[in-house]
């Protein structure tokens, strides 16, 4: 099903996104993430939680934003990172390819009111057995820049390194080194080998629709959350042929991820989203109802 949404529309929705996303603001956010991190958990929850301000902000992932897809070989191990009422659920991330249990490491530049850097972000794919929405959990991460998770609260950048970038000969190149774990990603991925490919829609538009927190960075009192964004932005993306990609180093999720990546793809333009500050559930459960929240924030 391809989206509703017209070209004069998105431009809208785009620009919408865009205009709450303040580089003055995220600097200035910076030094107080510091401050609130050194807080008990219980207050930076309640602080995060009754936050004033907009509903939404703007949440942009600039190009070219690489996800890797590993299958999972000990579904008993990555289990333990789910949170309660979750289980894991074989899918892929392009039409074509055949469903596994699978865990994905996406790698990526954000640009956001709320923090702005670079991110590595490892997810296990997994099903809400309350909602049936296929959900990205969100198991561990590694940034250069302020994070906030409902697990662990409010914390500095996490990487001694974090260089997420491009080069004229048309590589993604990654290379990010944790300071607190011994979690190290490089990775060269040439674009030009890439052919753009129907994605897997479950996976990115109603996962999208269903985000949560596992591992470390869950926590009871925490609620799956969704993004607003134009459903057409996750309808293709560049697959790169796996013998073109380089994975000098991966060591997250090697307890139970297999070695080599079975999908490597790369989104070669921005990503917009509006989301909230904390995460909170939205009743927004298919396209149609998530074109709908497009265009209520187009009007807003």
């Amino acid at each position: 099903m391809g989206s509703t949404i017209e070209p004069a529309e998105l431009r809208s929705f785009v620009t919408h996104t865009e205009s709450k996303i303040s580089p003055k603001t995220s600097a200035n956010l910076y030094g107080r993430a510091e401050m609130l991190a050194k807080m008990p958990m219980s207050l930076q929850r309640w602080i995060v939680a009754h936050a004033s301000g907009e509903e939404y902000m703007g949440f942009v992932v600039d190009p070219y934003c690489v996800f890797l897809a590993y299958e999972i070989h000990d579904a008993d191990a990555a289990s333990t990172l789910l949170p309660p009422g979750y289980r894991l659920i074989p899918t892929a991330m392009f039409a074509d390819e055949t469903p596994r249990l699978c865990a994905i490491l996406g790698a990526f530049n954000v640009r956001a009111s709320f923090f702005w850097g670079a991110r590595v972000e490892l997810y296990l794919i997994a099903e809400n057995t309350q909602t049936g929405m296929l959900t990205w959990v969100i198991c561990d991460y590694e940034s250069n820049t302020i994070n906030y998770d409902p697990g662990e609260g409010f914390s500095a950048a996490t990487t001694n390194r974090a260089i997420i970038t491009t080069s004229h000969a048309g590589e993604v190149i990654v290379d990010v080194q944790s300071k607190e774990r011994p979690h190290t990603l490089t990775v060269a991925a040439p674009v030009p080998a890439g052919s753009m490919c129907a994605l897997d829609q479950r996976l990115w538009i109603d996962g999208n629709l269903s985000v949560d927190y596992g591992g470390r960075l869950a926590h009871d009192g925490s609620e799956p959350f969704g993004l607003i964004f134009d459903p057409a932005e996750m309808t293709q993306a560049l697959r790169i042929p796996l013998e073109s990609v380089e994975v000098t180093a991966n060591s997250f999720g090697t307890a139970f991820r297999d070695d080599v990546p079975f999908s490597v793809a790369v989104f070669p333009f921005a990503q917009h989203f509006l989301t909230t500050s904390y995460p909170e559930s939205r009743p927004i459960r298919d396209q149609r109802s998530l074109e709908a929240a497009v265009r209520a924030q187009i009007a807003s």
